[in-house]
């Protein structure tokens, strides 16, 4: 388990009150020994004009993703602290108005100083909607 603090569905939760993941409908339901997943609505919080998911939409939802999951493999959250430097994404593939997204967040590195998260955010029938790679810093709280 890569986790230094056990991550609890309740937990994460309050990770993200009142912040951009409550406004954007992100619920977390899963949590495994090396990953993450949650969900996000695509509705009239995510989308573009044309009725589909918003890019920046996803961009979010997996830098959320990356960030919570780099919370959780933190020593002290009294001392220590994470903050986004770098993120990706390729859009593959649309998701309609009305539906709901997946992302799944797994590490491909998680050091001392320097995190690095895969996510995939995929639609209900499994098509990959975006994959995204994100570096996170551990920080010394100011």
């Amino acid at each position: 388990m890569i986790w230094k603090t056990l991550p609890t569905l309740e937990k994460i939760e309050a990770t993200g009150n009142n912040s951009l993941t409550e406004h954007l409908g992100i619920e977390f339901t899963e949590v495994g020994d090396d990953y993450m997943r949650a969900t996000m609505p695509v509705d009239h919080r995510t989308v573009q004009p044309m009725r589909l998911l918003h890019g920046g939409a996803s961009v979010a939802f997996a830098e959320t993703l990356g960030s919570v999951a780099s919370m959780f493999c933190l020593a002290d959250w009294a001392t220590q602290s994470v903050v986004g430097v770098e993120i990706n994404a390729n859009h593959l593939n649309s998701a309609k108005e009305g539906e709901v997204v997946t992302g799944t967040v797994r590490p491909i590195k998680v050091g001392r100083r320097i995190h690095v998260w895969e996510i995939k955010i995929h639609r209900s029938d499994e098509k990959i909607v975006c994959v995204s790679r994100i570096t996170i810093a551990v920080v010394e709280r100011r």
